[in-house]
């Protein structure tokens, strides 16, 4: 039988989502505890990966499992062996050939940025900016990246090509808060970080916003932005053809 996952995680706990030996990752723990309920090993695929310190609001991930539980039981009996720091959300049988990676129509992805006076119990959860931001003109990159692009210059690693698309992008100060949202088919290795560098170096007064177009454009002149901490990002929903 093959099973659909949807859950949740503190990413400041692990070593990122991906199995990594001897590390303790989010994958890890899943499958070690799915591989004692199932009395051998299993193998968790995956929506996506998260880097160390990323946080998901929902990730999810298939597996395939001989299992006398009924769905709710096994995510009851899971989430006794994995919690404090994950918890499985929902839990239930889907066909075998629905893939939690090739079967994603968007993901959306939060980043936040915490504007007051520095505290130590947001560290982890937030990037907590020291310096003044001109917010207008980080509207104004965040339009930019809308659309069809090229995100070779936010993008980390060798890939074959690194077209993607951003459907839509918003961000929203709450309070000392300000919440920057990305919704696309695909985001590539740090991609959402460096967007988001893109738009704090802008805003703080280091870069011109006409430096992220020529970026866009891939003009060769143009050297890499900043990369913004891990902390600060969530993987916050992901949708697909049939749920």
């Amino acid at each position: 039988m093959r099973y659909f996952i949807r859950f949740s995680y503190d990413g400041s706990k692990f070593y990122g989502f991906q199995r990594l030996p001897n590390q303790n990752s989010v994958q890890n723990v899943i499958e070690h505890a799915l591989s004692q309920i199932g009395n051998g090993p299993i193998i968790l695929k995956g929506a996506g990966r998260t880097d160390r310190g990323v946080h998901a609001y929902e990730q999810c991930a298939h597996f395939d499992m001989e299992s006398n539980f009924s769905s709710d039981k096994l995510r009851e009996v899971l989430n006794k062996r994995i919690a404090p720091y994950i918890y499985i959300m929902e839990c239930r049988e889907v066909s075998s050939d629905f893939h939690a990676r090739f079967s994603v129509v968007q993901k959306t992805y939060q980043y936040r940025i915490y504007l007051g006076v520095y505290n130590p119990l947001l560290a982890d959860y937030c990037y907590e900016c020291s310096y003044p931001l001109q917010i207008a003109k980080m509207i104004e990159v965040l339009s930019l990246f809308i659309g069809v692009h090229d995100f070779e210059m936010f993008v980390s690693g060798e890939r074959e090509h690194f077209n993607a698309i951003i459907y839509d992008a918003c961000m929203v100060q709450n309070g000392d808060f300000l919440d920057i949202t990305f919704v696309g088919k695909s985001f590539y290795r740090y991609m959402v970080r460096n967007l988001v560098g893109a738009m704090l170096d802008v805003g703080r007064g280091k870069r011109e916003v006409c430096e992220v177009l020529h970026a866009l454009q891939k003009d060769c002149d143009v050297r890499r932005f900043s990369t913004a901490p891990s902390c600060g990002l969530y993987l916050k929903k992901i949708d697909y053809e049939v749920n």
